[in-house]
């Protein structure tokens, strides 16, 4: 939104959003991953099932499931002029591989399930608790958060929400959440495949 009002340029973007992110966070990420190559394979699978509908059924999203006024439409929004622009490409890049997976991780997994669990003092719950509401409502919000990828993006959310639980450390799900990133990045540029960056 702040975007449409005061353009402020990529790399601007990146390093304000890092500075933000690294200064109001620093308590929840002290710390290191505790099976960082389980955690990369996480990622792995994360990203073959997000891309594993349309690569066996091209117009998978283009069903009225996916492809309608409220989910909106399974198109990219990166323009043409921003395709052959490498700055552009470089930090888009760098945002969903760096900052996304750290701002969304903490909020999804290092917080909202843990404010669902108790709002009042949620910081005393330990991060990867089980509870069945937190557990499926973050996943199904994490969903809608993806618009018409909401299907892959519930898969996804299950999957980061059950790696939480399993290892009870944001590391490890930062991990995952990069590596995911970071392929269908390379897939998003490499394979042209521009849609999955709405």
């Amino acid at each position: 939104m702040l975007q449409q009002i005061v353009p402020v340029p990529a790399p601007v973007r990146f390093v304000l959003s890092m500075a933000a992110i690294l200064a109001f966070s620093r308590a929840p990420l002290r710390g290191k991953p505790s099976m960082p190559l389980f955690s990369v394979l996480v990622g792995v699978a994360v990203f073959l099932i997000w891309i594993g509908p349309d690569v066996f059924s091209p117009a998978w999203h283009r069903s009225i499931l996916f492809d309608n006024p409220i989910t909106g439409h399974p198109d990219g929004n990166t323009s043409a002029a921003s395709k052959a622009d490498g700055v552009f490409l470089l930090f888009r890049v760098a945002i969903s591989v760096v900052a996304v997976p750290i701002l969304e991780e903490l909020f999804w997994r290092g917080w909202m399930m843990r404010w669902m669990i108790d709002a009042h003092h949620f910081e005393r719950v330990a991060l990867g608790t089980y509870a069945p509401l937190a557990f499926w409502s973050v996943a199904v919000l994490f969903a809608l958060e993806h618009g018409s990828f909401w299907d892959v993006g519930l898969a996804a959310g299950i999957l980061y929400n059950w790696w939480v639980v399993r290892t009870g450390n944001i590391w490890d799900c930062i991990i995952a959440h990069a590596v995911t990133n970071g392929l269908l990045a390379a897939y998003v540029v490499l394979a042209g495949q521009w849609q999955y960056w709405l």
